[in-house]
């Protein structure tokens, strides 16, 4: 059975089937690639444990960045984020975002239990 939380016109916040819980993609407001990364981090922590699901479950985040120039400020904050020995497939591509002031987007597939 799919169960979807949050369901509106355009997307779910959460879609679970078959033990993955999958993500809406998360954006955020912020001056500086680290301030978005923090804030975009905290949605997921705020979907993943309403999905029943947490960092550590995690399979596979999909990270979009506007100009890989941010990469390493994304990692700054990525690498203190992600639990130690539990960190999930992971790819990161440049992208043109929905809006130009956004400069990153996170998608998530985690399991739960």
């Amino acid at each position: 059975m799919i169960e979807r939380i949050d369901t509106g016109t355009r997307s779910s916040k959460i879609v679970k089937y078959n033990g993955v819980a999958y993500l809406t993609g998360q954006v955020a407001e912020g001056d500086t690639i680290q301030a978005q990364v923090r804030a975009c981090l905290e949605n997921v922590d705020a979907l993943l444990k309403r999905a029943g699901s947490s960092r550590e479950e995690m399979l596979r985040v999909t990270i979009w960045l506007a100009d890989m120039q941010d990469f390493d400020g994304l990692n700054e904050i990525w690498n203190a984020w992600v639990p130690v020995g539990h960190a999930p497939a992971r790819a990161c591509g440049e992208a043109k975002l929905a809006r130009p002031e956004l400069k990153v987007e996170f998608i998530v597939d985690s399991a739960y239990l």
